[in-house]
Order: structure tokens, then sequence, then C-alpha cells
């Protein structure tokens, strides 16, 4: 071959919302460059073909790691108390501080480095997968990692492209191969791309090899659907299909491809228990700082008296008299923020992350989850973000896959009027009908021609389809694909006549429709078109008009797929014309999408209408169900898909996302045509904000009004791109306005990143809302990634939606189960203990500051400091966690049967201030009660029967066990699901207390130094006063804990406090019937 060749030469804008690109890069076909020396070549650097999702390597790891967890304010405040510890004389031990740091440390870094290691082996499987190329004339076989831009690659039906390839030739004679892109768009449907007309009579490795080519092209950009503006580009990830192979040369490799462009970066989620822990910590450490400084000052006031600094029996020594002031102010200060330190107890962060790790059990081990058709039960790839689950406010969901199954299936046709039902779903059998087969009339056989004739159906060469055997597929007697896949639903059960095909008018989103020129056998030339009702009847001039639209209504109304026929018949005259036309259009250099558009548009009109279809696309089972429960807990749910909004228009109607009332307001690239963006979002704005006040998400009344909003990719891109003026101010917010009222969104022709893109805009609006994203292919991984839990379904796209996601579930109907029962629980039970663990840390805390105002603010202790150390390791620790594992306010068939419940604990309702400030007044209470009510039985000389007094730690011991007694009885009080674990638990807990101070003081123990409470605690319970002190300060502190609950249940109860009632009314009356 002489001369060289020039591909492509191409300049396209970037993905929207980005600035234009103005470089592009030189590719030299199979890297024969130009000799060193040749004017204007500038040799330009690409990156092989690696892909990269893991987050941590080797070398990286303790450190980064390290710093991500120090990021904790909790973290970092236990290292600085344990390094304070270390460094000055303090009242407790390093170790209390130091071993709880060092086990939350390490279990969070285990599992963060196994989740990397899986995510490091799933790259490692991709990079090392086998990729066929061509060298020196010859067919040779290495890594895909290897794999270098301008390489000349083989990919063989059913493999996956390993990089982004223009596609040079392939085995079809025609130079055609199908694609199926599900990992990237999530159509499973197949797409016919074309060979470079230049390259696709190259066959065979030596003619490859000998191509001297160059390509110009555009740097790298996100956007799924400009690609180059032909249809010669093969995207890595999608799959070749029916076609034994093909050549192609690597223009974009490893990161710089279109997926890679399409992901989004893994970064750390916390959840919304966890941002109100940081911000309640923040708030106990200001009243730690302000206890350690009140007791400071008011110590060198009280030693402003010389004979209360140096008592006779205490006097200082030389040094200690001129130690500075100042340093002796702060390292007094340090000591009692040691001392205070245990109000914000580093068990508790402990607690948590058992109580989320042991808990994600319980979702994985859900029976009602496993679905016996895939055998796959629910996944959780992330602990960290249980709670979560109960607090989402919005639903991001994927179609094809996620809602449907992309499966479908004929239901009916109408011609002139009549409707036709098959009796047998197609299949490649003949068509039963409710009218007698001779009874067709002419139109009626040019409608079933249409069907056979108007369509980008392919018939499968292979004994296989997507590696199932003919002999597998029963009834059928051929098998097909197609770029639509409601196209075979339709030519399967009519497979007739035989005619000659002259011209296609290819599909497109903006027409909505297609067309065929035809020859008959007899020599008529007619014109087939096909497409959606709106785009078919303006261009209509005669035909059963009205009959037909009144059933192409009604079956939109039931959720079906509709289409309609429409024929004329042309001269030959008119054909030669319309050749021309189209001939002309086709070859234009400038322009040539919107020639060939206008030259359609003359063409396509005058036409009489023959009938309609009606395809189901089949949902998931229960979708339709799932949906209505979230709407009713509160949860707005939008759908993104890289589908037509025709098709997933049709699909919300199904699943009853849009209801039979719901008004559709369309903001997409037809309609901002028509009008400018801007008076396309006031309108609408007008429109939705003028019924404002009556759409509310409680209200879900099929009479009410209702909105549906449905946006393309292309329109996005526009309310993404800053006002052309300059000023600072979009369209974003008025976007955001309509879709608030809105009862549903519809998002097509969705990039992946342009999904990411729209989870992000809700995410950061001014209510900072929780999202959730749902899908099952690759190209939902970057919306799954963005939002604040991602969900991936284990589907036919593959695994990598489940394996990047934070939880995994086999079909969409378990996302039901999921949120409004495990969520709500989850929810429920971490909240409960965080507030316990602030509340019981308070009771513990509190009083050692009141002490100090009895011991000349000494830094005296109040308890042993067994007691300090075992309190919330021990004592009082196992109760509130197996609570956190274990509780049921209401039972989870409750939960199912009421979405509505799902809305008590929304918007983190049990971590807001108002509760925080009770539990935490209510600790202030029971600590003064504890303190005072000891010090008032004290202040009489209580005296044991032999005459001995009580001496401070005595005193101390009563408080402790009031204390322990009364946070564990108040943690029954709370219980509403009593197993025989919370029984062993609670009262073993008592028990343990009990006996471990009677051992403790019982026993002298020999590696003790010294041991200030042998004989204490039976000292303490040989008196009876003591005990009637416990059982009356256990009363006074539990008593307005109470009196609160049954008043509030009384006259302002909750949903869930109602629901609770009502069941209890139940069973007592089932109770009294089978009594008798």
């Amino acid at each position: 071959m002489t001369g060289e060749i020039v591909i492509a030469s191409i300049s396209e804008n970037t993905c929207a919302g980005e600035e234009n690109w103005v470089d592009s890069r030189t590719i030299y076909v199979g890297h024969r460059e130009p000799p060193p020396g040749t004017e204007a070549y500038i040799p330009q650097r690409f990156p092989d073909n690696r892909i990269v999702s893991s987050k941590y390597t080797f070398w990286n790891f303790v450190p980064k790691n390290l710093f991500e967890q120090f990021r904790r304010i909790a973290n970092f405040y236990f290292l600085i108390i344990f390094l304070v510890q270390l460094i000055i004389d303090t009242p407790t031990s390093p170790v209390t501080s130091g071993l709880p740091l060092l086990f939350v440390i390490t279990v969070t870094a285990i599992k963060q480095g196994y989740e990397d290691w899986l995510r490091h082996k799933a790259d490692n499987a991709m990079n090392q997968y086998p990729v066929h190329f061509i060298q020196h004339g010859k067919l040779v076989r290495k890594q895909s990692r290897k794999l270098r831009v301008g390489d000349i690659v083989m990919v063989k039906e059913d493999e996956t492209f390993p990089c982004d390839l223009i596609f040079l030739s392939s085995s079809r004679e025609d130079g055609t191969c199908f694609v199926t892109t599900a990992s990237l768009d999530g159509e499973s449907s197949h797409k016919t791309h074309y060979a470079v007309q230049d390259t696709k009579a190259f066959h065979n490795e030596q003619e490859m090899d000998a191509l001297h080519a160059t390509i110009e092209c555009e740097q790298p950009q996100p956007d799924l659907y400009k690609p180059l503006g032909s249809e010669n580009l093969l995207l890595r990830g999608a799959t070749l299909k029916n076609t034994e192979k093909i050549f192609g040369v690597a223009i974009y490799t490893g990161m710089e491809t279109k997926m890679a462009l399409n992901y989004q970066a893994k970064s750390q989620k916390r959840s919304a228990v966890e941002k109100s822990m940081n911000v309640f910590l923040i708030v106990y450490l200001c009243i730690l700082i302000s206890k350690a400084l009140i007791n400071t000052v008011l110590k060198y006031v009280w030693q402003s008296e010389p004979f209360r600094d140096e008592p006779w029996y205490n006097q200082k020594t030389e040094p200690e008299r001129k130690r500075n002031l100042f340093l002796r102010a702060f390292t007094d200060f340090l000591a009692f923020m040691v001392l205070f330190n245990y109000i914000i107890p580093v068990s508790m962060y402990v607690t948590v992350e058992m109580q989320k790790f042991l808990g994600s059990y319980f979702l994985t081990w859900d029976e009602e989850m496993f679905d016996e058709d895939t055998g796959e039960g629910p996944l959780v790839n992330t602990s960290d973000l249980n709670e979560e689950l109960g607090q989402i406010e919005y639903v991001f969901t994927d179609k094809t896959g996620t809602l449907t199954e992309n499966n479908m299936e004929f239901v009916e046709c109408c011609i002139e009027g009549h409707v036709y039902v098959p009796h047998v779903i197609c299949n490649g059998q003949i068509l039963h009908d409710s009218k007698d087969a001779s009874s067709f009339f002419w139109r009626e056989e040019l409608f079933f021609r249409a069907l056979c004739l108007c369509h980008t159906v392919q018939v499968k060469d292979d004994d296989s389809v997507d590696g199932l055997k003919k002999s597998q597929l029963s009834r059928r007697s051929c098998i097909y694909i197609s770029s639509s896949p409601d196209e075979v639903a339709l030519v399967e059960g009519i497979q007739r006549y035989v005619f000659e095909l002259l011209e296609v008018l290819s599909f497109d989103s903006v027409r909505r429709r297609m067309s065929v020129i035809v020859r008959s056998s007899t020599g008529h030339i007619f014109l087939f078109c096909k497409g959606a009702d709106s785009s078919i009847f303006p261009r209509v001039k005669e035909g059963k008009i009205d009959q037909i639209r009144s059933r192409v209504e009604r079956n939109a109304v039931e959720g079906l797929r509709t289409l309609c026929v429409a024929y004329k018949e042309l001269t030959a005259e008119e054909y030669s014309k319309v050749q021309k036309l189209l001939q002309n259009a086709k070859l234009a250099l400038q322009d040539r999408e919107k020639k060939l558009a206008e030259v359609y548009e003359k063409i396509e009109r005058d036409f009489i209408l023959l009938g309609a279809t009606a395809v189901e696309d089949r949902l998931q089972e229960k979708a339709a169900d799932t949906i209505e429960a979230l709407q009713k807990a509160g949860i707005k749910v939008w759908v993104l898909t890289g589908d037509k909004m025709e098709t997933a228009a049709a699909t919300c109607y199904a699943c009853k996302l849009f209801r039979r009332n719901t008004q559709i307001l369309e903001l997409t690239t037809k309609k901002i045509e028509e009008q400018s963006l801007h008076d396309v979002l006031f309108d609408l704005s007008k429109t939705v904000l003028r019924h404002s006040g009556s759409l509310t998400r409680d209200t879900l009344s099929t009479d009410m009004q209702d909105y549906g909003l449905i946006i393309d990719g292309a329109a996005l891109s526009l309310i993404m791109k800053p006002r052309q003026d300059g000023s600072s101010g979009n369209y974003r917010e008025l976007f955001l306005e309509i879709c608030r009222n809105c009862s549903a969104v519809l998002c097509c022709r969705m990039a992946p990143l342009q999904k990411a893109q729209i989870v992000k805009l809700i995410k950061l609006s001014k209510e900072h809302p929780i999202t959730l994203a749902i899908g099952d292919g690759a190209n939902d991984v970057s919306m799954i990634l963005e939002a604040h839990v991602g969900i991936g379904i284990i589907g036919k796209e593959g695994r990598q939606a489940a394996r990047n996601s934070d939880y995994a579930i086999p079909k969409f109907k378990h996302l039901k189960k999921m949120l409004l029962v495990h969520g709500h629980f989850y929810y429920v039970r971490i909240s409960e203990l965080v507030q316990y663990f602030f509340y019981k840390n308070v009771c513990f805390i509190f009083p050692q500051f009141l002490y100090q105002f009895f011991c000349g603010f000494s830094q005296q202790t109040l308890y042993d400091t067994a007691y300090l150390t075992l309190y919330n390791i021990s004592f009082t620790s196992l109760p509130i966690l197996f609570y956190g594992l274990m509780e049921q306010h209401v039972s989870a068939d409750t939960l199912k049967r009421e979405p509505s419940l799902y809305r008590d604990v929304a918007k983190n309702a049990l971590l807001r201030w108002r509760a925080f400030i009770y539990w935490t007044f209510l600790g202030v209470f029971d600590a003064v009660v504890f303190f005072f009510g000891a010090y008032l039985l004290y202040d009489n000389t209580v005296v044991t029967s032999n005459g001995q007094m009580f001496g401070n730690w005595t005193f101390g011991t009563l408080v402790f066990t009031v204390l322990v007694f009364t946070v564990t009885l108040k943690l029954a009080l709370d219980t509403h699901y009593w197993t025989w674990i919370n029984h062993f638990m609670i009262w073993g807990s008592l028990v343990f207390y009990v006996v471990f101070s009677l051992l403790w003081g019982g026993i002298i123990w020999p590696f003790l130094n010294y041991q200030r409470m042998y004989y204490v605690f039976m000292q303490m319970l040989s008196s009876g006063p003591a005990w009637l002190g416990i059982i009356l300060l256990i009363t006074v502190s539990l008593l307005p804990d109470v009196l609160k609950k049954v008043l509030c249940r009384q006259l302002w109860p909750t949903a869930t406090e109602r629901i609770q009632v009502k069941i209890f009314f139940i069973l007592k009356l089932v109770f009294c019937i089978t009594s008798l």
C-alpha cells in the first residue's frame, strides 16, 4: 500500500460543564512513526493500559492509613491524652488510654487493608487479562497492562475490548460488528459499529502489519455519547457479539479510557451518626476543658492561703517552691484533663465498631433476602454505614437490570382500530389472534410487513448466543439480536415475506422514529416508519387515527412500551429524488448529521397510519411494590439511566414511579431547542410552585395532582454549565427547586459521570439530604461511589457494581427490607448506644468533678483505680453492646407493613440537639443525686456495728454502686425486645460487679503494693443505712425519666409509640380470648 492514510481528523468538545480541549493527539498505527527530525513531529507519551482502583500501596499503607484514622477527632483526642499521660505525672496510668486506642487503630487498619487487598486482586485480574496484538506480521499474546497506544489489537467474539479502539476491519464482509455496552451505559442490546472505510478490506495479520496510517483525534474525555462523531470507536468494557473477530488500533489506554474516566475516585464515607458523634465529642471536649480550667483556677484560689498551700504535714521541697507558677498551673490543668477524660471514653468507639461489625451479620443472615434463582444473598462490603440505611432521603436507581429484567414480551397490536392479542408469546411461533386469519385486509398485511422490515434485527449466524446453545432455546427456530430489545420481541413472531432493502433512515433520540425504504417482489416501493406516537401522529394524513391513539394512550397508562407503525408508497421518480437527497447528505463533510436530519424531515411525512404495538419490558419482581413503599416512607426516588427517554418513561409508569395522575414535565434537548433554557426553567418553576403547597411526600392519594420531571443528559450539561455572562450564579438552584416539588424524577441518556454529577448536586444542596445509589453495571459505579450509601445489584452485567458498592443485594425488591427494617433497626440501636454512652459517662465523671470541691482540688480520685478502668470495659459495656445488636422497638413485620414509621427516625431525629441535651441533663441530674445523696447520708457520720466510721473509699464505693445499678437499670427500662441474651447481660453485669467487688476487697492480692479497697465493699454492705440509701438513690435517679416517658407517650406520642400501644392492646385481647 502506497502513501499514508489519515484515518480520522476530529475536534470535539469535552463533556458537559468542562472547558473545550484545544490540543489533540496524533497516533501512528502500528508505531510506524516518521523518522527523527521530520518537520512538525513531536513524540508524545501515553500511559500504559494499567487500571488502578485501589487506594493504598504496600509502601504507603501505614502512613496513609494512620493519617486518615487520626483525622477522626476521637482518635486524635485519645492520642493526645495518651501522650499527656506519658509525659507528666497523672492520677491514672497511660495504659488506660493507650491499649483501647491501639485496639481501635489496629482493627480498623486490618479491615481497610483487607478491603483494599480485594481491590488490588480485582485490578490484577483485569490488568493481566490476555490480549492478542499484531507484531511483525504475527499474532502475539501479552497481558492487557502492557498494551500501548498505537498497538493493533485483535478481539474475538464474546471478548471485551481491552482499551478504546478505532475499528479497522471485521470478519464480516460488510465491515460491521455488533457490540453490547451493558457495563458502560446499562444497555444490553446489540449496537452496530462500522469499520473505517479505508481499512475494512484488511482481513489478516500481514495486511494489518503493512498498514501505514495516522489518527488525529482529541484528547481523552469522559462523554460516552460523543465518541469521535462516528460509529467506529469501540470502548473498553464493551463486548464483541455476533462477529468472529475484529482488528482495531488502541487510541486511549488505561486510566484515559472512557470507562476509567467515568469512574469516581473511592473516598472514605462517614455516616450522619458518626458526624453527630464528632460534634457531640467537641461539645464534651469543651465541657472537659471547662471542668479542668475551673478546677485549676479554684485550686490556686484555695491554695492562696499559706496554711492550705503548705500544711504542716505536707511541706514542699525547695525545688518545688522555686518551680515556675505558670508551668505548675499548666501541669495541674493537664492532670485535671486526664482525671476527667473518662467523660469521652475510647470504649464507646470500640463498642460502636463492634456493634457495626457484628450487626452487619444480621443482614447477611437474613433468609428473606436470599435469592434462590441466583443462589446469592446480601453482601456487606463495609459496616461503617449500617445506620445510614435508616436515614435515606433520596434513592437514585439505574433502570436496566435494576428495575427491569431487560426481557421484552410482545403483548398486543392494534391494526385499523382492531386489537390482536397473541395466544402464545411469539418466539418463532405462528401468531394466533382474536380474529380469523382469513379476515386480514391489505393494511393489516402491510402492518406485519412493516414489523418484519422496519428494524435493526440481525439473525445470529453461530450456534450460540451469549453462550446459550440453540438446543437450549425452546421453541426458537432462529436467533435474533438487535440494538433495541423490544424489536426482537416484535420480529420473533412475524417471519414472512421477502423484500429488497433500499435505504435505512436510522433511529435517533430527537426524531424518535426510524424508517426503511424497500422494494417488493412486484416492484412496488414502500417507506415503512415506526416510532413513538408523538413523532408519528403529527406526520399522518389518513388512517384510523382516533381509535389507534386511544389504544396507545391506554397501553401507555398500563406501563407498556408502545410504537406506532405507518407507511406510504413511493413512485420510482419519488424514490430517485429521495435517494439523491440522502446521498448528498451522507457525503457532506460539514454538518452531516444536521443535513441528514433535514432530509429525514422532508421524507418522513404524509403517512398512512397502520396501527400500533404494545411490548412489555418485564419489571423485576415486586419492583413497583418496593418503590411505592419507599415513597410512603418519605423517600424520593429518581431513575438515572443511559436509555432512551421513551423506554425509560414506560418503565417509570410500569413501576408506578409515575402514577396515573402524574403530570409529566420535560426538560429535554427538544424543549430547549424550541425555547431557551432560561425560559423552559422558569416556565417549569412557575408550574410546580403554583401547586407546591398541596404537594407533599406525606400525601400519596391517586386523586392528587403531582408532577414528574424528565431530563436528559444534554439538558443537564447546560444546567451544570456556568452562564455565558460570566456571573457566578447558574441554573442549578432553579433546577433543584423544580426537582424538590416533583414527586419523581427521570434522568435519561445519562453518561456514568453525569449520574454521579446528579447525585453530587442533590447531596450538596442546602438541605444536605442523605442519598443512596443502586445499580448493577460498571456504568453505575461512579454514582454508587458518589452517594452516601452505594448498593450494587448482583446481576447479569458482572460484579463491578457489587464490588465497588458498600452493600450488594440480589434483587431490587430486597431494598425495601434493607432500608425499612434493617436500616431502621441499625439507626435506632446505634443512636441509643451513642446517647447512652455519653449519659453514663456524665453520670460517672460529674461526681468526680463535685468531689474536687471537698478534697481541696488535690486531684484525688473518688473511685478506686480498678473501678475507673473497668467501668466502661466490663461493668457497663456488654449490656449496651447487646442492646445495640438485639433491640427491636417494633417488630420487623410491622416496619414492613407500615413504611411511614421510617419517617420517625428520618433526618437524624434521635441524635438531634434536643435529644442530646436531654440525655446530658439527665446524666447531670443523676450524678448530683448520686453524690449529694451519699453525702447527706454520710453527713450524719454513718458508723458500722463495731463503731468504725466510713472513709473516703467507702463513700466513693457507695456512689459507684448506685451509679452502676442506675445506668444498667436505665438501659433495662429502655429495652423493648427481651431475649435470654439481654437478661443474661443486664443482670449478669450487675452480679459480676458485686462478685468482683467482693473478691477485689475481700482478698489480699500479692501483686499489689498497697490495697486501699481491702474490706471496704463488705463494710459498706454491713450497714443498713447504706442499703436503704442505695435503693432510695436508684429510685430517685430513675423516676424523672420514667415520668417523662409516660407523659410524652400520653400527650405527644410518635407514630411508633402509637403502633406499640396498638400492638399491646391486640396482644392483650388475644391473651384474654385464649384464657377464656
